[in-house]
């Protein structure tokens, strides 16, 4: 399974509901097995930029593909990429996640 994790920050709070609706187009998009758009809570004592996070699990590269490939995906980046200040995003296969502790290679 692929994960896609993007974060997204509004230019102005005035733009966080124009923002917020253009990602919530989205989950109209057929390709993915989950998508949500979430709203950063804002509690972490070590950053708080982002202002929402949009989560994605896709079966493969293909569908990721598909899913970028979609027109309502074209639609949202219309919408929301003029008027957001920042963008990071992420993708990994959840199979070669690290979900212990990996030991330290010594040289």
């Amino acid at each position: 399974m692929i994960r896609h994790i993007v974060f997204f920050t509004a230019r102005s709070e005035d733009d966080r509901g124009t923002v917020l609706s253009g990602l919530s187009l989205l989950t109209e998009i057929p390709h993915a097995s989950l998508l949500e758009i979430g709203i950063n809570n804002k509690v972490d004592q070590l950053g708080n930029q982002v202002d929402f996070v949009v989560y994605g699990e896709f079966e493969n590269e293909a569908a990721l593909a598909a899913y970028k490939a979609h027109p309502i995906y074209q639609q949202s980046i219309d919408i929301v990429r003029p008027i957001r200040e920042i963008r990071m995003a992420a993708d990994y296969d959840s199979e070669t996640a690290a979900r212990t502790p990996l030991s330290l290679l010594h040289q």
